[in-house]
């Protein structure tokens, strides 16, 4: 006999009623287990270490929630990890309990790709995302340089790309960061007010002065044509100055020996 065809969509609601029951026993089994040990798993690309397991324990001991000993039914998940975002350098926080007893912290930590440099005031990291980082008196990831009056209006903001300036001067880094050629060459932007940069290179010791960070890829494209090209025939160390900002051209200065 022809089974009816209506077979299978009540062998599914089964199915997901089994479902539910287990969830629902699990829920209730866990809503009596007390906390007992909290196991921090850090996810930290490029060892990036501006926070240690010790310090997001301490973070949730010191969340206002009594943890140790508390049922898990008890513990406000969602605030704990909201707790955990307020600290800038947590990109993401995943808080759950176990029937162990143990609650579990899945902390992913951001990468920094900039260190915005003062010298009356604190420095700050940027962010591959663009939130602007305290540093840590733990860690000194060796990034691009950005200095000059301009920082000091970037770190009133807490994301780099709050603002126009901020968004064009973003993008560049991360073209910067993207070639492996101007990571290794680059050290030090220094950004005006009107967001005029000179660039100060690792190994040559030309001042590159580049202008706004606009239609930055053909700046480069030139200040590429200019190591490649020019410099090979003329000399590394003949020219002091390189300026990049007019249509078309490369403007260099010969040193004066």
């Amino acid at each position: 006999m022809k089974a009816p065809s209506y077979m299978p969509e009540i062998k599914m609601g089964f199915a997901l009623l089994g479902i539910c029951f287990f969830i629902a026993f699990v829920e209730s089994k866990q809503s009596g287990v007390a906390c007992s040990d909290i196991i921090v798993e850090l996810d930290n690309e490029q060892e990036n270490y501006f926070l240690d397991e010790k310090e997001v324990k301490n973070l949730i001991l010191n969340s206002g929630q009594r943890i140790l000993g508390t049922s898990m039914s008890r513990i406000h998940l969602r605030e704990l990890e909201a707790r955990m975002r307020r600290d800038k350098h947590v990109l993401r926080a995943d808080i759950f309990g176990d029937m162990k007893g143990n609650l579990i912290v899945g902390v992913k930590l951001r990468q920094s790709i900039a260190r915005l440099v003062q010298s009356d005031a604190p420095d700050a990291y940027v962010a591959t995302d663009g939130v602007i980082m305290p540093v840590s008196d733990k860690f000194t990831p060796r990034v691009l340089l950005i200095s000059g009056a301009k920082t000091k209006e970037l770190l009133e903001k807490s994301d780099m790309k709050a603002t126009e300036d901020g968004k064009k001067l973003f993008a560049m880094i991360e073209f910067i960061n993207g070639s492996p050629f101007w990571k290794a060459q680059i050290a030090q932007l220094d950004v005006n007010k009107k967001s005029e940069i000179v660039i100060y290179p690792q190994i040559t010791s030309q001042r590159v002065e580049f202008g706004t960070p606009d239609d930055a890829e053909r700046k480069f494209h030139k200040l590429m044509i200019f190591y490649k090209q020019i410099l090979p025939q003329q000399g590394w160390n003949q020219y002091t100055r390189v300026n990049l900002e007019y249509e078309g051209q490369i403007v260099a200065e010969r040193a004066l020996f």
